[in-house]
């Protein structure tokens, strides 16, 4: 604990010096969330990196969050402490393998979820979240939408959509774990809680919760609905905000096994070995760059 304090103390004299902001995604460890200026999902950490003035950004997730905060502040300093820290679910379709697919339907929209490359962004047409994942494909022109890579996200979206969506069979390794068995298990466990599901679940599981949100939804909704009790179908770091914002609620993880290893590679030592060197630092070409920034501005311009 001693050694922890001295560390984050560390964390805040180096944060002022380099003019940094620390965003943390809702799955990072309780200690990064602790030492975080902003922590959100996908949606509010895009926003956050294009609306910031600090000349750094110490960005806690994955490469694709720290690429997408670069490409929205290119004139800033974006570092990644994990270095490694990569999302398999966006390494499931390459820029090159897109542009054959989308030759296949001519006349369709492409819509990247977030979680992708900036590659892929490049040669779509819109971002998505999914928090605005429905939005986004409604305000959309065509009639043909092309979601990559989550296939369980595109038929999510097709619920609620008169489009024909036609999915990419990428698909999270948290969320593709969780079935309707976990569900039955736990609502044995806790009859009275309200079960919650993110849109990257597989659709039987989204066809047992009571609700699907994202994960920031999941917050708003646990904190603003009557029930006191929840079993929550997302990564497990979302318990700490949970427990920070709602205290008075009982929330349950769907599975203890729900653990994204990359989420996890983040922590405070790293976070501090990046401030004091300035490294690993996420540059992203102006080529790519350039077309990726009107694709993600496309998707915030949307309310």
């Amino acid at each position: 604990m001693v050694e922890e304090i001295a560390v984050r103390e560390k964390i805040l004299a180096l944060k002022e010096e380099r003019d940094a902001a620390i965003l943390a995604h809702n799955y990072q460890i309780d200690e990064v969330q602790e030492i975080a200026d902003i922590v959100g999902d996908s949606l509010e950490l895009a926003r956050a990196a294009a609306s910031l003035d600090n000349a750094t950004i110490v960005f806690c997730g994955v490469d694709f969050m720290a690429e997408t905060a670069a490409i929205l502040s290119p004139e800033k300093t974006v570092l990644l402490p994990a270095g490694d820290a990569c999302c398999p679910m966006a390494e499931m379709v390459t820029a090159g393998e897109l542009l054959v697919f989308r030759s296949k339907y001519p006349e369709a929209a492409v819509v990247a979820y977030v979680n992708t490359s900036a590659e892929v962004k490049a040669v779509s047409d819109i971002c998505c979240t999914s928090a605005n994942a429905v939005k986004v494909v409604e305000s959309l022109p065509e009639t043909t939408v092309i979601v990559v890579p989550d296939r369980n996200l595109a038929r999510y979206i097709a619920r609620f959509t008169t489009k024909e969506i036609i999915p990419w069979e990428g698909y999270c390794i948290v969320h593709e774990r969780f079935t309707p068995e976990d569900v039955r298990r736990e609502r044995a466990l806790h009859p009275a809680a309200e079960v919650l599901v993110h849109p990257e679940c597989r659709p039987e599981v989204i066809d047992a919760a009571d609700h699907v949100f994202s994960t920031s939804g999941m917050i708003r909704h646990a904190c603003a609905s009557p029930s006191a009790e929840f079993i929550i179908g997302t990564e497990i770091g979302i318990l700490h905000r949970l427990s920070r914002q709602c205290p008075e609620k009982c929330c349950h993880p769907l599975s203890p096994r729900a653990i994204c290893i990359n989420m996890k590679k983040t922590d405070l030592a790293k976070v501090h070995a990046a401030l004091e060197r300035m490294e690993p630092r996420i540059r992203v070409p102006p080529r790519i760059a350039d077309p990726a920034r009107r694709v993600i501005e496309r998707m915030l311009a949307i309310r």
